[in-house]
């Protein structure tokens, strides 16, 4: 599901405009962004949780030359 589905499937059931609910979807990634960024966890209760988590560095490789 992309943003652009979440926009329309609001709009239809809330009836709001195409322009208010694209606002208010960008307000809310913007708030969970925000808080990551901050170093917060995110739990949205019957929808998920978001985390930052910390990956060790990896060695690249060119599939060309191995």
């Amino acid at each position: 599901m992309t943003k652009a589905d979440i926009v329309e499937s609001i709009f239809e059931k809330v009836g709001f405009s195409k322009k208010d609910v694209t606002e208010v979807v960008e307000f809310v990634f913007e708030t969970i962004k925000d808080s990551l960024e901050k170093g917060d966890n995110v739990k949205i209760s019957g929808f998920g949780n978001f985390v930052i988590r910390q990956k060790r560095a990896r060695r690249g490789r060119n599939p060309q030359t191995g």
